[in-house]
């Protein structure tokens, strides 16, 4: 093979390269759609029990040893596939002392890609609403 001939097949190489990383990001994506209340499920894994708590955000409640707090709830809009993230900081308070156990976002469809990780409970987010069902 040429000099000539290895430069062109280089150059084609590193534009299609290029073309891929600027139009594979674009996406048609909407702002989430903030909302009054976080609901949860939340599963004891000493007694096998799931309950559920509806959250109001901006507020912080006690359940079982943990308190938490909901920063921010939203959902996609309708016209978009429907997702619901949550923004909370949660607090363990077994053994009377109050240790920081999960700070940061969770989303309904992907309870396993950001897990409360705790050897006494799992926690979960169901969904974003803006009314009380409970």
């Amino acid at each position: 093979m040429t000099q000539k001939k290895k430069k062109k097949n280089i150059n084609l190489g590193l534009l299609i390269r290029v073309t891929f990383f600027f139009l594979l990001p674009i996406t048609v994506s909407a702002e989430t759609i903030e909302k009054k209340y976080a609901s949860f499920k939340l599963l004891n894994k000493t007694t096998n029990k799931v309950s559920t708590k509806e959250i109001l955000v901006s507020s912080k409640i006690s359940w079982e040893t943990l308190n938490i707090e909901v920063l921010y709830c939203g959902s996609t809009p309708p016209t978009e596939i429907p997702e619901d993230y949550v923004l909370i900081d949660v607090y363990d308070t077994i053994n009377n002392e109050n240790i920081n156990i999960y700070k940061g976002w969770m989303i309904s469809s992907s309870p396993d890609v950001t897990p409360l990780e705790n050897p006494i409970y799992d926690l979960w987010l169901v969904d974003c609403s803006n009314d009380k069902t409970s």
